[in-house]
């Protein structure tokens, strides 16, 4: 009998702390690892950031996991074209106020009128030039001009807007890309820039503001007019790492690949910019009027033709830059309205870098630099320095140090947006990311909602930055423009700048980080097969 009450007892009290243990026990350990992943701040699984009006949270993982392997594309089976995807988005079709004239840069009338008056004066030039070469007893190549009111760049002129330099459906982008690879050449020159700056060398400066690396001004037929700046550095060649920012070659196709990547980001602020193979001879040395520019040209020991700067810095036959015999591929960049009618100002960065060997900036030794700058017109009030971080993350992003102006249309004041210009000291290290481009995010801790949900949506898988990407610039004729260790720290970079975010909102908040700056979209979400019954 004690036996039978023993067992008894003892199965009795096997089930009550099954019951405990099950009920009670279990719940509280279950809900205490719930608690110790929430509020950890190091394990992978909090890196997430706030969700954004609905849009779906990119999981910030290792960057290495996420990226994609070496030569993958859009799959044809999941949608086709991810560009076209992501510009179907309901953040790439924002609704903004209606442009007025106010609004608009230029006004149809004013620029065919400043046109017609510059055709006038070229008109007159070449008669003059050309009776002075035939008393010379010099013959003039004859080359046709026309003036048409339709063409592709007056439309991206009169496109431009206080919101960006093109609407994000504006058909006269891609035709002027298209125009530019092919445009006769009727003129060429040295940059304004260049031409101020020649003279005698200032030695209390490094280097030369601009102008000290070789880059020209052609003029069209049609009297477009683009900047070349010609292949300096092969593709798959880091810049040394003893080479300070300042003294880097310029990369024609660091040119070409900031303009892709700004459409990407949806910030349109650099100028339409194609590659193109250019004939130094044919294109260059005789449509040039400038006797200093025939000056610098030669032909050298393997008969291949060259020409060089004169005379800055770099005014020597070793810094030359030659064709293969006569054909040097470089970038072609869209001028702006001429300053006369669309006039600009240049503002010095507020993080401007040292432009000496050992110098150092205020923002460089001073956490709080910050915030003395939030005190200061015009950083006090509007977008001002919302968007000079927008233009950080854009610099991050290529591995731009060199960003030392700014400029702005006069005519749009303070709220104007920031011009990204001058982009070729982009995509010169894949492997090192320059944390300190991103000082003036990590130091205000403050970004536009629009920006961020624009990054968020470019790390998901299926919007990858380095897919759409190497997409875009498969148009671009001189193809390929990055090799993929470039594209690859494209995707790196992202994350990078999300973490910065992150950390901002953790010690902020995110009503102090995050700011609302844009309209409702006027887009309606498609379905993926929607999508490809439109294709």
């Amino acid at each position: 009998m004690m036996r039978r009450d023993r067992l008894f007892l003892a199965v009795t009290l096997i089930a009550i702390f099954s019951a405990d243990l099950y009920f009670i026990l279990l719940p509280k350990l279950r809900s205490l690892g719930r608690g110790s992943r929430q509020f950890c701040s190091c394990g992978p699984n909090n890196l997430t950031l706030p969700g954004q009006g609905g849009l779906a949270t990119p999981q910030l993982s290792n960057w290495t996991s996420a990226s994609p392997r070496v030569g993958i594309t859009a799959d044809p089976a999941d949608g086709g074209s991810k560009l076209g995807r992501l510009f179907a988005h309901p953040l790439y079709n924002i609704q903004i106020p209606a442009v007025g004239p106010e609004e608009s840069l230029l006004q149809v009338e004013q620029l065919m009128e400043y046109y017609r008056r510059k055709v006038s004066r070229w008109e007159r030039h070449m008669k003059l030039y050309s009776e002075a070469a035939a008393v010379s007893n010099i013959t003039v190549p004859e080359r046709e001009v026309t003036f048409d009111p339709d063409a592709s760049w007056l439309k991206f002129h009169l496109g431009i807007s206080r919101y960006a330099l093109y609407s994000r459906d504006d058909p006269a982008i891609p035709q002027l890309l298209k125009d530019m690879e092919g445009m006769i050449v009727i003129s060429a020159d040295y940059t304004q820039d260049e031409k101020a700056l020649k003279g005698a060398c200032d030695c209390t400066q490094v280097v030369k503001p601009s102008g000290h690396h070789l880059k020209l001004a052609l003029k069209m037929r049609n009297f477009a007019k683009a900047m070349f700046k010609p292949m300096r550095q092969q593709r798959d060649e880091e810049t040394p790492a003893d080479f300070f920012y300042f003294v880097d070659f310029q990369r024609h196709n660091a040119e070409i690949a900031a303009f892709h990547l700004d459409r990407i980001l949806d910030f349109r602020r650099v100028p339409p910019v194609a590659g193109r193979l250019v004939n130094l001879t044919g294109e260059v040395l005789r449509a040039t009027h400038n006797e200093d520019l025939r000056a610098v040209f030669f032909t050298s020991p393997a008969n291949n033709t060259c020409f060089f700067a004169k005379c800055l810095y770099v005014c020597k036959t070793e810094y030359a830059v030659c064709g293969n015999p006569d054909l040097l591929e470089g970038s072609l960049s869209a001028y702006l309205p001429g300053l006369s009618i669309a006039p600009r100002i240049s503002i010095p960065n507020p993080w401007i870098r040292s432009y000496t060997f050992t110098g150092r900036e205020e923002w460089e030794v001073n956490p709080f630099y910050c915030d003395t700058i939030r005190q200061l017109y015009p950083y006090n009030s509007g977008n001002r320095l919302l968007n000079i971080i927008d233009m950080s993350i854009f610099d991050f992003l290529i591995g731009n140090m060199d960003r030392h102006h700014y400029e702005i249309f006069t005519k749009f004041g303070d709220e104007g947006f920031l011009l990204h210009l001058d982009n070729a000291r982009g995509f010169g290290k894949h492997s090192q990311d320059e944390m300190s481009i991103l000082a003036p995010l990590s130091q205000c801790c403050m970004i536009k909602r629009s920006t961020l949900l624009r990054l968020q949506l470019l790390a998901q898988p299926e919007f990858r930055l380095s897919d759409l990407m190497r997409e875009s610039l498969e148009g671009d004729p001189l193809r390929p423009i990055l090799t993929e260790p470039h594209l690859l720290a494209l995707d790196r970079r992202l994350q990078k700048i999300l973490r910065v975010v992150q950390r901002c909102v953790r010690r902020l908040g995110k009503n102090e980080v995050i700011t609302k700056d844009f309209f409702k979209s006027t887009a309606i979400p498609q379905t993926a097969t929607e999508m490809k019954k439109t294709r």
